[in-house]
């Protein structure tokens, strides 16, 4: 078996539709730029007021990463 070492990143997503939307956007951002994308973590879910709704959600996730 092989050992593997992991690097973490903080992300903040953002969506008007949901979190889970926020949470996919984050992901498929990072997923841009970096390779070997293995779990998240929702770390915090906030979102913003307009007119009594919601505005838009957003969602602080930690994204896990194994280094080549």
């Amino acid at each position: 078996m092989t050992d593997h070492v992991y690097k973490m990143i903080e992300l903040v997503g953002s969506s008007t539709k949901s979190s889970d939307d926020a949470i996919e956007n984050a992901i498929a951002k990072a997923a841009v730029t970096l390779r070997n994308l293995d779990w998240f973590e929702v770390q915090e879910t906030r979102g913003h007021i307009v007119e009594g709704k919601v505005g838009y959600y957003q969602v602080r996730v930690k994204i896990g990463f194994r280094l080549d």
